[in-house]
């Protein structure tokens, strides 16, 4: 028998030898698999932000009750949050029950309200739900948001609860709202769309598996796609031009940060916050990393992640540390791997704190102080 015989044979024995058998990877579920690190390289645990941080996105359904409300407290000290932002997304009685319950804690919680949308099927909307924004401010909402539409329109504060038929947020019945936004100095936090893998077929191409699985989008004929979600921001933001609009999550545009870069350079009303798209950024820490120096001046940290130390930690180590290969399956779901931004020192300020208290002693100076000039 010849020799490249031989070897074809051998290699042929040995396929079968490993994989003939029924090996431990053939039960592998992809929804087990929650990979390790065994590189031998820096890892760095960053317990406390490097300056103290205002988080711009969190939400009330993650407490309930005074004692959540502590323990939240007590990580924020721990992690060297000053402040957070919630964004309750309530109006009416609602939004009045969630200022009395954080009002032992206002001096380390921001609440934001939501739009009224009552009777916005019937004629004459709006007036109403512009006094309700402006009730809601003189009750100590300093924003409005999350306002959220997925594409099958607007829903309530209410995770998963929609309006009785889709509003879209250039829709032209919520024009007087966004320009009572505009007068009363209150930026809206607007979600649009969601994650790129989330829309495609859950099969061995989406690499965003297994959290697309969790967090599919459907296929309903009357959704409106990523694309023309993005072009629902696009026109509202065109026709409210004097309206402070901060595009949570990236605007869910991780994937082509070059069309979030475009949409920043033409609307200047635009912001975009963080929360919840480090894990999509970290999978590509250079481009991710120069999208936020360019942009340093519009962009805010934001959390929207379960309260844990580990949860804030996670997000340090991606804006601060120049880490490599390393997961967070934990937090994120996905399975693949992470690297740190290594922000410089300047580029973290504004993204922790700076740019927040800018943005709103412009809109609203009579309730925020210019911040002290650096030396």
């Amino acid at each position: 028998m010849n020799k490249p015989l031989l070897t074809l044979l051998a290699g042929v024995f040995l396929a079968g030898a490993s994989f003939g058998a029924e090996p431990e990877f053939d039960r592998l579920l992809l929804k087990n698999y929650h990979p390790v690190s065994l590189y031998r390289i820096q890892q760095t645990l960053v317990r406390r932000a490097a300056v103290p941080v205002i988080d711009m996105h969190s939400h009330s359904f993650f407490v309930q009750n005074d004692a959540e409300i502590r323990r939240w407290v007590q990580l924020m000290d721990e992690a060297n949050i000053e402040r957070t932002i919630v964004l309750t997304g309530e109006s009416g009685p609602a939004f009045d029950a969630l200022v009395a319950r954080f009002a032992p804690f206002k001096n380390r919680f921001e609440l934001w309200c939501g739009f009224d949308y009552t009777g916005i099927e019937e004629p004459g909307y709006g007036p109403a739900a512009a006094a309700e924004l402006e009730r809601c401010m003189r009750m100590g909402a300093r924003g409005v948001g999350e306002e959220s539409d997925k594409g099958l329109g607007l829903v309530r504060a209410i995770p998963g609860r929609p309006l009785p038929k889709p509003v879209h947020p250039a829709d032209p019945r919520l024009d007087p709202l966004w320009e009572k936004c505009a007068e009363l100095g209150l930026p809206v936090n607007l979600h649009v769309a969601d994650p790129i893998w989330m829309y495609h077929p859950l099969d061995e191409k989406n690499e965003g598996i297994p959290n697309a699985a969790i967090w599919k989008i459907g296929s309903e004929p009357e959704r409106i796609d990523l694309n023309g979600m993005i072009g629902q921001l696009e026109e509202t933001l065109r026709r409210h031009p004097r309206t402070t609009i901060i595009a949570c999550h990236l605007a869910n545009l991780d994937y082509d940060l070059t069309r979030l870069d475009g949409l920043l350079a033409r609307y200047p009303n635009l912001y975009a916050d963080l929360a919840g798209r480090l894990a999509e950024t970290a999978a590509i820490p250079r481009t991710a990393a120069a999208f936020i120096e360019k942009h340093r001046d519009r962009l805010f940290y934001g959390t929207d992640m379960e309260l844990t130390p580990e949860m804030y930690q996670m997000t340090f180590r991606i804006l601060e540390t120049t880490d490599e290969h390393f997961y967070g399956v934990d937090q994120f779901c996905y399975v693949w791997n992470l690297s740190g931004f290594g922000l410089r020192r300047e580029t973290l300020e504004k993204l922790y704190r700076t740019n927040a208290l800018e943005l709103m002693h412009r809109l609203q100076p009579a309730n925020y102080p210019a911040p002290p000039a650096k030396p």
